[in-house]
């Protein structure tokens, strides 16, 4: 793996210090690694230190900016202030936080028992409101007032990097499709609430500098997808009009974007990253529509 990022510019966050949540493994651990690429400072967090300490070797072998380990459980509010406050210890700042931990199982709605649904509850939406309103508290508001009177001596300039300026930034992974998720009912539910929340926290903070924004993501080959057969993971790609699935790096960029200076103009947005199959559910192209050569006709034009 090169130590660059194969699309920005090196140095992009040079000088921010960023929060991956459930950072030891797949989306996480990428997006980790791409924003360390861009120079921050990156501490991932998760409740397995060996899974963690792993991806940090992982990352810190090619990417410039440092890497930090915490572990905690997001779920518990006195656990995710000390994630973030001891995150601001070792990094010195928080410029990003990105609430990427969360899960959910497979089961008909009608079968989810209340503890279940409590579970996905907690760890999607307490979870990511737990961080997001600690690293507001601890660190986004609190440098805001700090930075008051330094901004305002230099004129109110920014670096290039944004690592200057007040507030900061959170991003919320979510999932796509957003049309519903059968068998996963409980999560669609949760998804959905955060996204509303991330509209919501973004006009409540954005006076503060603070930019909130979502990720939907659909169908990624993780080392999760591993545990599927081969048939199951090719029918995944089969639904998805790009015909594949999407790719950590993918993922991983798109929060580096939402990272950079141009992430302000995201704010409350939910950006969806599926190949378009928010747009479509089944097999693609659909079977009713498909000539001989298992193509969609294209109308003739005279």
């Amino acid at each position: 793996m090169s130590g660059d990022s194969a699309i920005f510019a090196r140095g992009l966050l040079s000088g921010q210090a960023a929060l991956v949540t459930g950072g030891g493994t797949g989306l996480g651990k990428a997006t980790a690694l791409e924003l360390a690429r861009c120079g921050a400072t990156v501490t991932i967090a998760g409740r397995r230190e060996d899974v963690l300490a792993e991806a940090a070797g992982e990352i810190a072998a090619v990417a410039t900016g440092d890497v930090h380990t915490l572990v905690g459980d997001i779920r518990e509010p006195d656990d995710a202030r000390r994630l973030i406050g001891q995150s601001l210890q070792r990094a010195g700042r928080l410029d990003l936080l990105v609430n990427n931990a969360g899960g959910q199982f497979f089961s008909p709605a009608e079968l989810i028992a209340t503890k279940g649904w409590r579970a996905v509850w907690r760890l999607n939406v307490e979870g990511m409101l737990n961080m997001a309103e600690a690293a507001h508290e601890l660190a986004f508001a609190r440098r805001e007032d700090a930075s008051a009177g330094g901004a305002a001596r230099a004129g109110g300039a920014d670096r290039a990097g944004g690592a200057d300026r007040a507030g900061g930034s959170i991003v919320n992974v979510t999932l796509s499709p957003h049309h519903g998720m059968p068998g996963m009912a409980h999560s669609g539910a949760a998804r959905a609430t955060v996204e509303a929340l991330t509209r919501e926290l973004a006009r409540r903070w954005a006076a503060a500098g603070v930019t909130v924004a979502a990720i939907a993501v659909g169908t990624f080959d993780t080392e999760v997808m591993v545990k599927y057969p081969a048939a199951v993971r090719a029918g995944m790609s089969r639904s998805v009009p790009l015909q594949r699935t999407g790719t950590v790096a993918e993922h991983a960029w798109l929060v580096a974007l939402l990272a950079s200076p141009l992430g302000r103009a995201f704010n409350g947005s939910t950006v969806t990253l599926d190949g378009a199959r928010d747009n479509w559910f089944g097999p693609w192209p659909p079977p009713g529509l498909v000539d001989e050569a298992g193509e969609v006709p294209v109308e003739e034009r005279r």
